[in-house]
């Protein structure tokens, strides 16, 4: 599964860590007995697409391994019609008694059933709910639709079943569908016959390989298909009628990976078809079914002429990460959801892996770094968590789906793939692969075939970092006769954290050196020197691939700022400046430092380095600087060190690389937001162009210019944007034009965005969003939190898993004890269901932000004075 991620929805959520936590009853989840074990289901769903429920016919064949006679399987807002079992040539009728507390039926019957084969035979009714997960309704303006979300455990909201990952078993699924409607699941239509009524067609679906019953899928409504293959194998990428057109880049990137995986994994695709369909209402950004992979429509959909390059390299990735999943994850599962960074951690590496070779001119390295940098961020936080943590209840797997299981886990694979060598590392995932294929596997499984394909201590490696939470912090003395010290701790983000048992990890080093070859060494937790390769630069994280913080002597640190244009690679310098940038959280070096740093790499041309520095001079805008009067200083600041870089890139081509488009408007970006009169005034005239005419613009520059304009801007631009919204068949421009009207800065308008999120035009899996983006802004935050609070009854029914915790985690934003507090005491008695680690997640970044500013202003506030003033 993949989380919304585009660029506003992120940057609204940035204070969340935990961004998928269950909206559901509190559920002390219990484990189903392996008494019995299902092996093949017979599923005949008919969706009643007005009513908004269904009936169910199902036959479950089971392996009873000792007498009994009851059987317990999951169940959730079912209603059972009657339940039988055949078993040894003797059919009994059942009673049902259902624990809803812990999302289970029990099927009791007269007499035992003895071991061996039996064949429960139920009928029941569900609810199509409005809740994004399940078999839930999807709404456009011409027609509704029922589609599926299972994972984690909402299987059992569509069907009674052994609802967890290690049961696996084979299925046959059948739809009776409205006429005029089509269906799709995980394999092809074998049959479509019509009736058994007028006015509805029955689709019978091919038997299915052994799979886990979240990986499910059934969509019922009016869908159109772009069609292509690979290897063989069937693509189609598919859409509502309305925007079909706006499917072939996506099926173009399906082709490409699939064949690549094919290459890569050395297994072929399982199935015979891979259906990517984009669904109207989802609620995260995808979902990997084995062959019939959902989709968020904006991290599906583009016209590829109105696109930004981030929105390329968006669908792209997502594209990529759940086809990985279709290996692993849905061929090899996770034998429990504590393990679930075995499915996610994999596909996050593999995603970018894949786009990198299809895009080298993307960069997509640079982004890897970036991202790893976020991860360590994230697990250097007060509270953190293992990547294989406890996950017995719905809400603790649902919190399981975070930024640990994703970026921790995929960065720790690359660190891991960079010490082995690529080979070595592809030949450990295959043998892997095929141990478990169509069954289920645990992290010993895994670091034990690359163990034993390396002849490498690849499992006390990734023990360390899998079992146990934190970072580590590499402290490294100067170079002397080939040898250099080395220590490990644990690193926070916060001065104020008093460590608790001392912590140690087997980490491989890989040092740069004068020809560009890595040379890699094992830290272990005894470990007190390592080698050193020559060159005349010391940096311990050659290629910025390594997932730990460093830390040099003034004399190497001082030789790394001054060098760092010409010593480092882009990955290295990302690497440094998240380094410094973390310094500076934890009080070992002073903002002005990091500002230093930042001057160091004004010239350079990556805009992913250039942005990573940036991001770190908007904290200190937003979380440092705590007058107004330094802002302004800040702003000027940067108007002066960053024109000239804009002012000298060349008019926006037809041919300019995707480096340059980004370029561009990252400088312009920035210079917008320090109100440079000159950006502001072509903000407008650009925005004004890709208003009209999306396609006369650089789309990446068109976007940015609009950004700028809306945080400026009057009520005529903003009803021009909900116009865009509420006409355009295009999801990317029309999140994009529904996101900007949360930027506005002017009050009254802020406010209507807010009071348009609760009108039936923002769908739900939007609504929270747009209230955490009004929330990141200054200017607004006050209004929108005393809104959200005022208006807390309407919100309250909004907040499905996701977005629950993005609302909670806005309230990050906040920098004061008195704000803090407020936030505390609203949801003492506000509960947002599973949110807990989000709320806990948004008190700790109150209190760290309140610590950096006093840490740091003062810092700042003698380096602005020592500046020439402009």
């Amino acid at each position: 599964m993949k989380f919304p991620c585009s660029a506003s929805a992120l940057r609204a959520a940035i204070a969340g860590a935990f961004l998928f936590a269950g909206l559901f009853p509190a559920a002390h989840a219990q484990r189903l007995p392996k008494t019995v074990i299902p092996e093949h289901y017979s599923l005949t769903l008919t969706p009643d697409l007005k009513a908004a429920t269904f009936t169910g016919e199902e036959t479950i064949d089971v392996d009873v391994k000792t007498p009994t006679n009851s059987i317990t399987l999951n169940s959730l807002e079912i209603k059972f019609q009657s339940v039988t079992v055949k078993a040894a040539g003797k059919e009994q009728t059942g009673t049902v008694s259902t624990d809803v507390e812990k999302e289970e039926a029990t099927f009791t019957f007269p007499d035992t059933i003895p071991a061996g084969h039996a064949a429960l035979r139920i009928h029941y009714t569900g609810i199509l709910n409005n809740e994004l997960r399940g078999f839930y309704l999807s709404k456009t303006p011409t027609q509704n639709l029922a589609v599926t979300q299972f994972e984690s455990t909402d299987a059992r909201r569509a069907y009674p079943s052994f609802d967890e990952p290690a049961f696996k078993a084979t299925f046959d699924i059948t739809l009776i569908v409205p006429k005029d409607d089509t269906a799709i699941s995980n394999t092809a239509i074998e049959s479509d016959t019509p009736g058994p009524g007028p006015d509805v067609h029955t689709i019978k679906f091919g038997h299915t390989v052994k799979m886990s019953t979240y990986l499910v899928a059934f969509l019922v409504g009016k869908f159109d298909c772009t069609s292509g293959s690979s290897d063989g194998v069937a693509i189609r990428v598919c859409a509502t009628p309305d925007k079909v057109q706006l499917t072939p880049y996506a099926l173009s990137v399906a082709e490409w990976v699939l064949h690549y995986y094919d290459n890569y994994f050395g297994i072929h695709f399982p199935l015979k078809k891979l259906d990517l369909i984009a669904l109207p209402d989802f609620e995260a950004g995808a979902m990997e079914n084995f062959g019939a992979i959902t989709y968020r429509e904006t991290d599906l959909l583009l016209n590829e002429k109105t696109a930004t390059v981030g929105a390329k390299v968006n669908v792209a990735e997502v594209v990529a990460h759940e086809m990985a999943h279709q290996w692993f994850g849905d061929l090899v599962t996770m034998e429990w959801w504590n393990n679930i960074w075995l499915n996610e951690g994999f596909a996050t590496w593999m995603q970018t892996k894949a786009i990198k070779v299809m895009h080298p001119e993307w960069q997509i390295d640079q982004d890897e770094v970036s991202e790893t940098g976020g991860a360590l961020n994230l697990d250097a936080q007060p509270t953190t968590r293992a990547i294989r943590a406890k996950a017995d209840t719905r809400e603790e797997i649902e919190q399981m789906f975070d930024g640990i299981s994703y970026g921790k886990a995929g960065a720790v694979l690359r660190m891991v793939e960079n010490y082995l060598g690529p080979e070595t590392f592809r030949q450990g995932v295959h043998n892997y692969l095929i141990a478990h294929e169509y069954g289920n596997a645990t992290a010993e499984d895994f670091w034990g075939a690359q163990t034993s394909t390396s002849g490498k201590p690849v499992d006390k490696i990734m023990e360390s970092f899998v079992v146990q939470p934190g970072v580590p912090l590499l402290t490294f003395g100067e170079p002397e006769n080939g040898r250099v010290s080395v220590s490990q701790e644990r690193f926070y983000l916060s001065p104020s954290i008093k460590p608790g048992e001392p912590q140690k990890w087997t980490i491989p080093v890989c040092l740069k050196t004068s020809t560009g070859e890595r040379d890699c060494e094992l830290v272990e937790p005894d470990t007190t020197s390592i080698k050193v390769p020559s060159n005349a630069i010391f940096f311990a994280d050659a290629g910025g691939t390594g997932y730990y913080r460093t830390a040099y002597t003034p004399k190497d640190y001082a030789a790394l700022v001054a060098n760092v244009e010409t010593a480092l690679k882009p990955t290295e310098r990302i690497s440094l400046i998240g380094d410094e940038w973390a310094k500076v959280r934890d009080g070992k070096a002073t903002v002005g430092d990091y500002l230093d740093l930042v001057s160091a790499v004004k010239d350079d041309k990556n805009a992913i380095v250039l942005g990573t520095a940036l991001s770190g001079v908007g904290t200190i805008e937003s979380r440092i600087a705590g007058t107004q009067a330094e802002k302004d200083e800040l702003a000027a600041w940067l108007r002066t060190n960053f024109s000239a870089q804009y002012a000298a890139l060349p008019a926006p081509a037809p041919d300019d690389t995707p480096g340059t488009i980004e370029l561009r408007a990252t400088l312009f970006g920035v210079l917008g937001g320090a109100k440079d009169p000159a950006v502001l005034k072509e903000s407008h005239e650009i925005a004004e162009k890709f208003l009209d005419n999306p396609a006369s613009v650089d789309p990446t520059l068109g976007q940015t210019a609009l950004a700028i304009a809306a945080r400026n801007g009057d009520e005529d631009l903003y009803n021009r944007l909900v116009n865009v919204y509420e006409t355009t068949h295009n999801p990317q421009l029309g999140e994009m034009a529904l996101r900007l009207t949360a930027e506005f800065e002017n009050p009254e308008l802020a406010r209507r965005s807010l009071d348009y999120a609760l009108t039936p035009k923002v769908r739900s899996q939007d609504a929270a969003i747009q209230f955490a983006i009004v929330m990141s802004g200054d200017k607004t935050r006050p209004m929108a939190w005393q809104y959200i609070k005022d208006h807390w009854d309407a919100i309250h029914p909004l907040l499905t898993p996701e977005l629950g915790n993005i609302l909670v985690g806005s309230t990050a934003n906040f920098c004061s004890a008195a704000d803090r507090d407020d936030v505390e005491q609203f949801f003492s008695t506000h509960k947002v269901a599973s949110a807990e680690q989000g709320e806990k997640h948004a008190i700790e970044r109150i209190n760290g932000c309140m610590e950096l500013r006093g840490l740091q202003e003062n810092s700042l506030k003698q380096w602005l004075a020592a500046r020439p003033q402009a």
